[in-house]
């Protein structure tokens, strides 16, 4: 079970607790943090720092189709989660229909700042992506590479929005 944890260096701590909730109920599971410094040490990610990305992470989580090399199941979470049972529950919802799933809600944004007093965006499936059940070896998903995730033209509303994914809540 591959789960990939959104990392941000102001959010150790957050990562640390995130990470110890999934081992915990579930030792097997292969946790890593998605560092945006060592994938761009790596190559992996190169886009140039985007001033709405509130998170280090904000478009690293979309190159995991790739860091798997496009074969199996892998779950993205943003950091701040904590899990309070077995993550092996999440995997087992897992449908080889889908590109992704993901908790699909009609998330009204209250404020007008987010983490930081960054300016609040708004767009239509806002925080689908921040727990991600993906399905890497998916054909649709043959199209998220890294090219695809660099590319300064595709901007974070669009990633975030799983456009062209077949998703599944």
């Amino acid at each position: 079970m591959k789960v990939f944890v959104g990392y941000d260096t102001r959010e150790d701590i957050a990562y640390q607790v995130c990470k110890h909730s999934i081992v915990s109920k579930q030792p097997d599971a292969d946790v890593r943090p998605l560092k945006q410094q060592e994938l761009r040490d790596a190559g992996w990610y190169t886009r140039n720092v985007d001033k709405l990305a509130s998170t280090e992470f904000t478009f690293t989580r979309f190159l995991i189709p790739e860091l798997t090399n496009f074969k199996g199941w892998a779950v993205f979470m943003d950091c701040d989660m904590i899990l309070t049972t077995d993550i092996k529950k999440l995997f087992d919802q897992a449908d080889d229909k889908y590109a992704v799933m993901c908790v699909q809600h009609d998330y009204k944004v209250k404020e007008s700042t987010k983490m930081d007093g960054q300016k609040q965006t708004i767009y239509p499936r806002k925080n689908w992506s921040s727990v991600v059940l993906w399905n890497c070896g998916h054909p649709s998903n043959k199209k998220v590479t890294q090219d695809f995730v660099n590319d300064p033209e595709i901007n974070g509303a669009y990633l975030h929005r799983l456009v062209g994914l077949r998703t599944k809540k």
